[in-house]
């Protein structure tokens, strides 16, 4: 369900190699209330972000296909058009520095694997109703 006019964008696009992960973080966005456009690496992501920036948020797993999570949030915050979108990063690896890392090129989100869905719903909502995220878009 996507509204239109000066509503914000109820799309969410999912980039995830792993089919269990891309199922299941599916099936909370869409319960949440949120289409999903999921992809399965992120080379897909990057091209589905070149011609369209009408997301309400973005939900990446860091090891891809082709182009790593982390390289599609810096394209993103390259792109003024899609600067605004916050990012979910997803990753196996619990390693401080790469959080630092992820901070510092634009994710706005963390999450570590493994999590159950009930982590993944609370995240999500922070991700998408924190006001002092700079990718969160007021309620019009």
């Amino acid at each position: 369900m996507t509204l239109q006019g000066s509503q914000p964008s109820q799309r969410i696009l999912i980039a995830d190699d792993d089919p269990v992960m891309r199922h299941l973080l599916t099936t909370i966005v869409r319960k949440e209330g949120y289409d999903a456009v999921v992809v399965d690496d992120g080379r897909e992501a990057y091209r589905i972000l070149q011609s369209d920036a009408d997301f309400r948020a973005g939900i990446f797993d860091k090891m891809m296909p082709h182009l790593e999570g982390l390289d599609i949030v810096r394209y993103m915050r390259t792109e003024k058009r899609l600067r605004r979108i916050p990012v979910l990063m997803i990753s196996a690896e619990r390693d401080l520095q790469l959080m630092a890392k992820s901070f510092v090129a634009g994710v706005t989100v963390f999450l570590t694997k493994p999590f159950n869905p009930e982590q993944f719903q609370t995240t999500l909502r922070i991700l998408l109703t924190n006001k002092s995220n700079p990718g969160s878009v007021p309620p019009q």
